[in-house]
Parts: structure tokens; C-alpha cells; sequence
């Protein structure tokens, strides 16, 4: 294909030229993924790491009250799941959910719904043996058998962080923004959406969903 028509940046050295994009092909143009063009701190975005979520605002993961140091034995997935985790010992009961989801300001009935989607889809994968858990319980030791598809990617299949698909849903979704608006959830669902894939359809949508109102911005 002739050079004029794709589109090309230098990387924060100046160095070498990475093409992110072809006129011609007009997603490519819609959707850059994100790149470190001003050496803002965040090296090797494309290598996951297992216990921090670094950024490009926070190149060395969270930091508050020595988070990362108090949770460096879980991996970064396991940490997200530990707000719900009330005791800590490394098992979500389905009233754990229900409570959590209330603590984010869910009503009763919106909190029981999470706990019948949540446990009812996603306890069995996280089970040692071949029996499902009775109590529909989820085992966080294997709550990286729960990746679905049609996500962020944010998340590797061993619950690892990627910082680079993280940055990735802002470069291609928010428009130079630093937050997401309703829309641009929206978009980042079919953006994100796979081929025959009705699970991961509906595990994105309930979690772009089920998002606090007050994480996202409308616009």
C-alpha cells in the first residue's frame, strides 16, 4: 500500500516511526490505540504485571496508604475482587456480593440481582474439582477462569493488568478526555464486542452497567 496513505508518529525517543493507523481503512482511524509519545513515566505498557495497575497518570500503580506493598501477594484481578471480599479470606459468598454492591450505593433489589448474575454464572469456573459449590461461592484463587470474552482486555487469562489496553480504551473511545462519558461506554461495547459471543456480550454490558453512576460523566 503506498506510504501517503498511512499515518505515523514517533515514539518518545524520536527514534523509530510506529504506524498506528491507515487512511484507508477508516476504524484504524477512529480507534488509535495509545502510545507514549511524551515519556510520561509508563514503560513497557504492553507487558502485564501481575500485582499493580500502573497508568499513564500512575506509572507505579496505586500508592495510597502503601496499597500495592499491602496487596503485592494477589494479583491485580484479585485485588479488584477484594472490596467485596469482607473478611479476606479469599472467598465470595454470595451475601459478600449483595453487601458490596449495596456499599456502592445499589438499591436491595438491583444488589440481588448482581448476587443471581454474578454467582449464578460465575462460581463454577472458579471451583478446584469437578462438583459445582452448593452455596455458589466464588474461590478467588481461580477468579482468573472467570475472563470472558468481548471485555477491555484489560485483565489478562491469569488476571494480570495490561496497562496498555487500559490506555487503549481512552485513546480509541474518549476523544482526548481523561474519563468516559455513557457514550462512549457505549461505543467502547461494540467496539469491543466479538463474534458469537452472547456470554461476553452480556458480562460487559452488566458491568458497564452495573458501573456506579458517579464514576461516569454524561454527557
Amino acid at each position: 500500500m503506498a506510504a501517503h496513505t498511512r499515518h505515523t508518529e514517533s515514539l518518545a525517543n524520536g527514534e523509530n516511526m510506529v504506524v498506528r493507523s491507515i487512511r484507508d481503512v477508516a476504524v484504524t482511524e477512529e480507534r488509535k490505540p495509545y502510545i507514549n509519545v511524551d515519556d510520561t513515566g509508563l514503560q513497557h505498557a504492553g507487558t502485564a504485571r501481575a500485582n499493580i495497575a500502573p497508568s499513564a497518570a500512575a506509572p507505579h500503580g496505586t500508592t495510597q496508604n502503601d496499597w500495592a506493598k499491602k496487596h503485592s501477594h494477589q494479583t491485580v484481578l484479585q485485588q479488584h475482587c477484594d472490596f467485596f471480599d469482607r473478611d479476606h479470606d479469599g472467598i465470595l459468598w454470595p451475601q459478600d456480593t449483595f453487601v458490596g454492591f449495596h456499599r456502592l450505593g445499589f438499591g436491595i433489589i438491583l444488589s440481588i440481582l448482581a448476587v443471581f448474575v454474578i454467582h449464578a454464572n460465575f462460581s463454577y469456573p472458579t471451583c478446584s474439582g469437578w462438583l459445582p459449590d452448593p452455596f455458589f461461592r466464588l474461590f478467588l484463587a481461580n477468579v482468573h477462569k472467570d475472563k470472558h470474552g468481548s471485555d477491555t482486555g484489560t485483565y489478562d487469562h491469569e488476571g494480570r493488568f495490561m496497562p496498555q489496553r487500559f490506555e487503549d480504551i481512552f485513546a480509541k473511545y474518549a476523544g482526548g478526555r481523561d474519563y468516559l462519558t455513557i457514550w462512549d461506554l457505549s461505543n467502547v461495547l461494540k467496539g469491543q464486542r466479538c463474534i458469537a459471543d452472547p456470554v461476553g456480550w452480556g458480562g460487559a454490558l452488566f458491568e458497564c452497567r452495573s458501573t456506579p453512576r458517579w464514576l461516569l460523566v454524561l454527557g
